[in-house]
């Protein structure tokens, strides 16, 4: 018996997230910041100054995924890194002046790329999807 990729939620969902982050490429590109970036941004716009571990714990990615994207983020003149006042092992990653500057284009950005993937939703199949994401979401945090 053959695969059926059109019923398969981890395929779909493996296309689908491919399909957002290539739409926010395109978008993401002229401001700046690539599609990786963007969930650090988000976290540290809704709080500047947090740690490595902070970011790590909310975004739930590997170490090594994180510290690359912060390298790239810091070359880049996204976010800059101090040390930690109290914990010599730790750094806090903070917003530069350019990244702040790129929040509300780059919020826009996002809705855009959301935008073109769901075009032709109605909206409340548009408020199930974003419900049924959430909960796929929470249950693939308790894996």
């Amino acid at each position: 018996m053959a695969f059926d990729r059109s019923n398969s939620a981890t395929y779909l969902a493996g296309q689908l997230a491919k399909g957002f982050a290539r739409s926010l490429q395109q978008r993401a590109a002229t401001l700046g910041f690539s599609p990786g970036q963007f969930p650090v941004l988000v976290e540290l716009w809704q709080e500047d100054g947090l740690t490595q571990k902070q970011i790590l714990d909310r975004l739930d990615v590997e170490q090594a995924t994180l510290a690359n994207t912060l390298s790239r983020m810091e070359r880049d003149g996204l976010i800059a890194r101090t040390p930690h006042p109290t914990d010599r092992r730790a750094q806090i990653v903070s917003l530069t002046e350019r990244s702040r500057a790129l929040e509300s284009e780059a919020i826009d950005a996002a809705s855009d790329a959301e935008n073109a993937l769901l075009g032709g939703f109605r909206s409340f199949e548009r408020q199930l999807m974003l419900e049924y994401m959430r909960m796929a979401v929470e249950n693939a945090r308790k894996i």
